[in-house]
């Protein structure tokens, strides 16, 4: 099958299988949604759905909150369904977004309770709706279809009008349809290329440590990274000339894309590369965090994992996500000596909150800078701890004066730190510090100058 043809069966099969009714046209103000949610404790906060729903293109024109146990009918009980459908006629709301995971049956029933062209999403959908936005690889692409046929294939098993999802299919039934299109798509992306890989693999050949800035959304991981790196300044949304990858914006929006960002910066001397990963969104389930476990995975391979946390969270929610992004970290196999926490946005509390924070981090994580990337607060002690954990080799060469040697230094200075380089009538003597691999081909090249000594 070719390419252009499969992704057009793919993006067929996804859509009969997640939706029955055609999604509104969006205007230039987002299709108007009505977002709800309900808690079994008080106070109910909707700051994080709207900024979902934000994102995916919606504009909220009203909230409707509930305290109760869950519903298993309906999620919300009865009389918050009856307003719940009569905010919508009043409104003229084309989407309710709410905020939780809703069983395929829960879907039918709020469905037939509604007005009758309300498209429903439950959080999960609607992150997935974000991620297929953002999609822009091959990988990527067949990730989202991945997690979309996961979520819908249950919601198939249930529905109870065959003919309104109904897939074409040649033959067989619909779920195995779906079944059959997700284990081909597994296969598909096992057997994808990793260009990652080669790429780091050249990027610590030509001495490049690597950094990765992981953490919740919106907790600073793209400030942090516009504020380390060498060619980007706080304010700058611009391609930089000689990468090839976009630059991470700096803005209060959740999934700006799906692809990693990757920038160069200079740590106490030391050539790095570091990268902005995709930020973890709260109570998504593990099925979905696993199908976009390659967003992770630069963790995996880094020197070091920055796991950048919002200070301003209350304790309970910042331990309970320090916790989580731990646990996804030794999911992807990352050492715990290798992660630095950063605990950002002091700048918004009281000296004893902070405090309270640090304890609360300290308890769960490995070393804990508290920071302010905003005003600049502890960026040094970050780098610090960060340049510790750094694989480091400290090493003296000596060579015979002249162009050779001249050269070089010049490679040195583009591939470590060099401590000091002394001039002597006959001979260049040159300290450096980097990693291991990088001093290997410094003897390798002073050997080819001359005679070398090594202090």
């Amino acid at each position: 099958m070719s390419r252009q043809t499969d992704q057009q069966s793919a993006q067929t099969t996804e859509h009969d299988a997640t939706t029955t009714k055609r999604e509104p046209p969006r205007t230039d103000d987002g299709i108007p949604a009505i977002i709800a949610k309900r808690s079994s404790e008080t106070p109910v906060e909707t700051e994080e759905i709207r900024a979902l729903a934000s994102a995916a293109g919606y504009r909220v024109i009203d909230e409707i909150t509930q305290v109760r146990r869950e519903d298993p009918g309906t999620h919300f009980g009865s009389g918050k369904v009856d307003v719940l459908s009569d905010r919508i006629e009043a409104t003229d709301a084309s989407v309710l977004v709410i905020d939780g995971g809703l069983t395929p049956g829960q879907t039918t029933n709020l469905r037939d309770c509604l007005p009758g062209e309300t498209e429903i999403f439950d959080r999960y959908r609607l992150v997935l709706s974000i991620f297929a936005a953002q999609a822009g690889t091959r990988r990527a692409q067949l990730q989202v279809e991945l997690a979309r046929l996961k979520y819908a294939l249950p919601r198939i098993e249930t529905e109870s009008d065959p003919q309104a999802m109904n897939i074409a299919l040649e033959k067989g039934t619909r779920v195995k349809g779906v079944r059959d299109r997700i284990a081909e798509l597994e296969s598909k992306l096992a057997d994808l290329p990793n260009p990652a890989e080669q790429y780091r693999s050249r990027r610590r050949e030509q001495g490049f440590d690597l950094v990765t800035f992981a953490g919740y959304t919106n907790a600073g991981k793209s400030t942090l990274l516009h504020r380390l790196a060498d060619d980007l300044s706080l304010d700058s949304t611009e391609r930089h000339p000689d990468e090839a990858d976009s630059v991470a914006a700096v803005e209060d929006r959740l999934f700006k894309t799906l692809q990693t960002t990757t920038r160069r910066a200079t740590l106490e001397g030391r050539p790095v590369l570091a990268t902005d990963t995709v930020g973890f969104v709260d109570d998504l389930p593990h099925w979905l965090v696993e199908s976009f476990s390659t967003t992770i995975s630069e963790a995996a391979a880094a020197d070091v994992v920055v796991l950048v946390a919002d200070a301003s969270d209350d304790v309970e929610t910042l331990r309970e996500k320090i916790r989580v992004s731990l646990s996804v970290f030794d999911a992807q196999g990352v050492e715990t000596q290798n992660i630095v926490t950063a605990l950002n946005k002091t700048d918004l509390l009281t000296d004893a909150e902070c405090e309270s924070r640090v304890a609360a981090a300290e308890s769960l994580a490995p070393r804990v800078v508290p920071v302010s990337v905003v005003e600049e607060t502890n960026l040094e002690t970050l780098v610090e701890a960060v340049c510790d954990r750094l694989p480091t080799a400290t090493e003296t060469v000596s060579m015979p004066m002249g162009d050779e040697a001249m050269s070089v230094v010049s490679w040195a200075h583009d591939h470590a730190r060099v401590e000091s380089v002394e001039y002597g009538a006959e001979t260049v003597t040159l300290t450096l510090r980097g990693r291991p691999e990088i001093l290997e081909r410094m003897r390798g090249e002073v050997e080819s100058v001359g005679e070398s000594g090594l202090g």
